[in-house]
């Protein structure tokens, strides 16, 4: 079942109630479920807010909004590994199938929620950067607003260095490994990814790369590995031949950074956790 449901509110009252009412379809006790996993949200204005609380009460001029998928509420989601906690900001490793953040339709299949449970609601959460569902490794968290602006300041300009490991399909041209970066646009814009050989496999043929993005487009590993005919094994949507039981051989394995007045940071997954 999927529902979509936009309850203008036309007289205070408690949020169960109204949604009971506008949703009788659903039982109260699905509906508790839906404002639980983020499927929710209080629409004052311009701002959306995720509404939990069944018995909050919401006021007239407001708006309810509900996106209701049975199939999506009912997955559990897999957990995330605290790889640091350095209070105003903490690492994880993000395990492929997970969301980096929530959408309409709810957010408990998202590391972001995840995070805040873990730290029991008691820290804000900031994403500072993402990773496709289908990728896993490590993701900084922001805990404080002025951490929150230090690390995008650093990702803005460059500063933090992360490094993917990937399995792509084929062995590269000597000359291709030799160049070490490929250059090719992306929705118009200059892209570069470079890149070094980790390991060859044979039987079947593979290559395991260590890469570096200097431009951050959308998909831009996936993307420019497919383009020269070596796609990452195990991405479902570019490339052809490369499926992979294992699902998307593409994980971020290190951050490492200067942390102002703090000194270098450095994170790696650890071993166990390594595709």
């Amino acid at each position: 079942m999927k529902i979509t449901r936009r309850i203008p509110v036309a007289a205070p009252g408690q949020a169960i109630d109204l949604l009971v009412q506008a949703c009788p379809e659903l039982s109260k006790g699905r509906l508790k479920d839906a404002m639980n996993k983020g499927a929710v949200q209080l629409v004052q204005g311009k701002q959306h807010k995720r509404l939990r609380r069944a018995q909050t009460e919401v006021s007239s001029g407001t708006v309810l909004e509900l996106h209701y998928d049975e199939d999506i509420l009912q997955r559990k989601a897999p957990e995330p590994v605290l790889i640091a906690d350095e209070r105003t900001y903490s690492v994880w490793f993000k395990p492929a199938g997970l969301l980096s953040q929530g959408n309409e339709w709810g957010d408990h299949l998202a590391l972001l929620r995840q995070v805040e449970q873990h730290f029991a609601n008691q820290r804000p959460v900031f994403l500072l950067h993402r990773l496709d569902r289908e990728a896993s490794g490590l993701v900084l968290i922001a805990h404080h607003k002025t951490m929150a602006a230090t690390l995008s300041q650093l990702i803005q300009q460059q500063r933090i260095s992360k490094t993917y490991r990937i399995t792509v399909l084929g062995a590269l041209a000597p000359a291709l490994l030799q160049q070490g970066e490929i250059n090719l646009p992306l929705d118009g814009k200059v892209s570069c990814t470079q890149f070094r050989l980790a390991a060859e496999l044979q039987q079947p043929s593979r290559t395991v790369l260590d890469v570096a993005l200097i431009s951050g487009r959308k998909h831009q590993i996936r993307r420019h590995f497919a383009a020269v005919g070596h796609p990452v094994m195990g991405d479902p949507q570019y490339g052809e031949g490369n499926q992979d039981v294992g699902g998307l051989a593409l994980q971020a394995v290190r951050l490492a950074f200067e942390l102002p007045g703090k000194g270098a940071r450095d994170y790696a997954v650890p071993a166990n956790l390594l595709r």
